[in-house]
């Protein structure tokens, strides 16, 4: 599915007019549901704008906003479309919201079959509802769920033993072959906030201007845009303050160019190993953007809607501002409800290019 910006937002502030309401009658719209109801004078029923009732006659018709205001009005429930009771997105939602509890107090891999059962679905179709909503498996998100964890107890426990141990895992051996997968280092290392890791740059120009590629031994853990060359050198170093910082060689010449190439046709993707660092909650923020197709935008309500934390727009901002992948993760791709294109880390103007480059392609 497309992260495009929904009908609600693309119309806001969302049907006003007579006419868009009936439209949204019409079309038996899901995305007017909650926006209003309506009644119908010869049935004294009121419905949602999806009911699939058949339809009324247009003189027939009146709109009420709420509930509340519709039985005000005489009109009683329809029995179809139950517009009282939540609506199916919400009921999802809210099995989904469930299940993500379970999923994150389960000290081992959970049982998805009773996960979907508890969730009154069957598995494949708990399957890709959990997507629908995360953006994941329910699997990656007890991965990331766990990884989190890994990451607070190694900040805190005295040893890693006893890291391995909180987090979950009921033996070393299963911990270290899966730790470099979301640690992206060692756990002695990543206790160390990185330190001894050794972190490869080199600075090259754009049509955008100067652009630094840093990487690990892993693959690419930053890209960034900018005017001053040396500002992303220092911008780098704070980022990895106890990594040694080295300049890359010939060979890394290769992946400049491919940023390069990157950045002037953002479409194209990058064919390039990656390192991607963050917490579990930026890491669903940021696979989310990924799946947003070139030429797309999404908005940050829609996002945190995807990840199911549609409360979260803040922090869902707030990731998009601390991607250190610039047009990789596309975070140029995020607009505010009404499509304008809002803040972005290397410069509004620069995205504004960048969304015009994947139109135009």
């Amino acid at each position: 599915m497309a992260l495009t910006a929904t009908k609600k937002e693309q119309t806001s502030p969302s049907y006003l007019s007579d006419e868009d309401r009936w439209a949204a009658i019409v079309a038996r719209d899901r995305d007017a549901d909650d926006a209003f109801y309506y009644s119908v004078k010869t049935t004294g029923v009121y419905c949602r704008p999806s009911c699939g009732a058949r339809a009324p006659r247009r003189e027939n018709v009146d709109f009420h906003s709420t509930c509340e205001a519709a039985e005000g009005a005489g009109f009683r429930p329809c029995k179809r479309c139950r517009p009282k009771e939540p609506t199916l997105v919400s009921r999802r939602t809210s099995a989904i919201g469930a299940a993500c509890r379970s999923i994150e107090n389960a000290d081992n891999v959970p049982d998805f079959d009773a996960l979907a059962e508890a969730a009154g679905m069957s598995r494949f179709h708990f399957q890709r509802v959990f997507k629908s909503v995360t953006g994941i498996t329910p699997r990656a998100y007890f991965t990331e769920h766990r990884a989190r964890r890994v990451r607070d107890e190694l900040r805190h426990s005295e040893t890693v033993t006893e890291a391995i141990y909180s987090a979950g895992f009921n033996s070393n051996g299963r911990f270290y072959a899966t730790s470099s997968q979301f640690l992206g280092m060692t756990p002695t290392k990543f206790r160390s906030d990185g330190k001894g890791t050794s972190i490869r740059f080199a600075i090259g120009q754009s049509s955008l201007g100067a652009i630094l590629v840093g990487a690990t031994e892993k693959g690419v853990c930053s890209i960034m845009l900018g005017d001053d060359p040396n500002e992303l050198l220092h911008e780098l170093e704070n980022r990895f303050p106890k990594s040694h910082l080295m300049p890359g060689d010939k060979h890394f010449e290769q992946w400049i160019a491919k940023a390069v190439g990157l950045v002037e046709n953002p479409a194209q993707g990058l064919d390039l190993p990656l390192d991607i660092r963050g917490t579990a909650f930026q890491q669903r923020v940021w696979h989310a953007l990924r799946e947003i197709p070139a030429g797309s935008t999404a908005s940050y309500s829609e996002i945190a809607g995807r990840i199911g934390a549609p409360k979260a727009v803040r922090a869902v901002a707030r990731a998009c501002a601390l991607n250190s992948l610039a047009v990789v993760i596309p975070c140029h791709r995020v607009v505010r409800n009404d499509g304008a294109s809002s803040g972005y880390r290397w410069g509004v103007d620069r995205k504004r290019t960048l969304l015009e480059r994947e139109a135009a392609s």
